[in-house]
């Protein structure tokens, strides 16, 4: 086990929002893995042919299942010794049942769990944070039921191609809208994030699998860079030639929004944007050298603009 260099790699979620960057990147990595197989269903080799058929045409071999079936699921862990699983938020909660179903497998030695987005166990405050509860879930039943497998988690903080956007009616919550040169900051926007772009948290990926003695049994910090939304909005700014108008609104007022609309049973995705805001993505040391990556293997500020200004991450192409 502790030699083991994983050679056969099961996505699951793998077309999803992240999954797209992180199947795309397992494809393409040097050197390549023996095989990568996507774990999907009917409805996606239906709806997404376009895409399955180019990753085909790049070595991907799919496997047609229903995640929700133990047989099929099971079926599936016994042709591999990697999964990761790129699973969306509102779907976390199923991460139990495979990381059973993975450890009764006999094949698969490793497991990497949706983690991609905010640390979970930053701070005191985090095992009370509304968006961390399934993760929560997911964790404390690796602690207590999981003894055989390998277990890796590759926290992102925020995908800064996403975090640029403003939220329709909670704009004030952060973001840029380009076509208007307008800014929405919290507070003096003076407090620094750690971003991963979206493309960056499949090259994350990608060096954890290759790091496998460094990786194992961590809840592995990653970073493209860290820098406050001042910066971003200076940045901005140059790559646009103009002044933008800001808005900043205080800790204390997207607060109150947030307990207002938790009151009204809405969704609590502006939790996180507070999180980011008070300093929940900040550490001593992240762990890009563990994993060999430097400055010069990522993407850059300046690159997050240039790419948010040509129409953000729902252009890329994979």
């Amino acid at each position: 086990m502790a030699s083991l260099a994983p050679s056969k790699i099961l996505v699951i979620g793998g077309t999803g929002i992240i999954g797209k960057y992180i199947t795309a990147s397992l494809l393409r990595a040097k050197p390549a893995f023996d095989q990568v197989i996507l774990f999907t269903s009917a409805n996606t080799v239906a709806t997404k042919g376009d895409i399955l058929e180019k990753w085909k045409a790049e070595g991907l071999s799919i496997i047609v299942g229903d995640f929700e079936s133990d047989s099929d699921v099971a079926a599936a862990f016994a042709q591999v010794d990697t999964v990761i699983s790129a699973l969306g938020r509102s779907v976390l909660h199923h991460q139990i049942r495979l990381l059973q179903l993975a450890e009764e497998s006999g094949t698969v030695q490793w497991f990497l769990p949706s983690e991609f987005g905010t640390d979970i166990e930053h701070n005191d405050k985090s095992p009370n944070e509304a968006p961390h509860q399934n993760k929560l879930k997911v964790r404390k039943y690796v602690r207590e039921q999981i003894k055989r497998l390998k277990i890796t988690y590759v926290v992102t903080g925020p995908y800064f191609d996403m975090w640029v956007n403003t939220q329709p009616g909670v704009e004030i919550t952060g973001g840029f809208v380009p076509d208007k040169k307008e800014a929405y900051l919290i507070d003096d926007g003076n407090t620094k994030v750690g971003f991963c772009t979206m493309w960056d948290v499949g090259k994350f990926v990608v060096a954890t699998l290759q790091h496998p003695q460094e990786s194992f049994g961590k809840a592995l910090k990653v970073q493209s860079f860290i820098v406050t939304p001042n910066e971003v909005l200076a940045e901005y700014e140059k790559q646009t030639g103009s002044r933008w108008k800001v808005t900043r609104t205080s800790l204390d007022d997207i607060r109150s929004l947030e307990a207002k609309l938790l009151a009204e049973g809405k969704p609590a995705a502006i939790a996180l944007r507070r999180i980011w805001a008070e300093g929940g993505t900040l550490y001593a040391k992240n762990d890009n050298e563990l994993l060999g990556l430097g400055p010069e293997d990522l993407d850059s500020l300046e690159v997050g603009v240039k790419k948010a200004l040509a129409g953000g991450w729902k252009k890329d192409a994979f």
